[in-house]
């Protein structure tokens, strides 16, 4: 599986718990605790969700690039 070690990042940057992001994505702290370890591939609708939340892409958050900026 992947290990999601940006999702991670970008939240603990944001001052934020597992709690308050879990919320925003509609789903258990449980969950997204998953989601960043890795133990479940996270679904495209909330990654996008996630990359739209934080202000970075897609990509940035899967690690394809090291550029944060969107592509609107």
């Amino acid at each position: 599986m992947l290990h999601y070690r940006r999702i991670r990042d970008l939240r603990e940057d944001a001052d934020l718990t597992q709690t308050k992001i879990a919320q925003v994505l509609h789903c258990s702290q449980r969950v997204y605790s998953n989601y960043e370890r890795g133990d479940i591939v996270i679904p495209t609708d909330i990654l996008i969700k996630l990359a739209d939340f934080h202000n970075v892409s897609v990509d940035y958050i899967l690690g394809r690039t090291d550029n944060k900026e969107t592509n609107r």
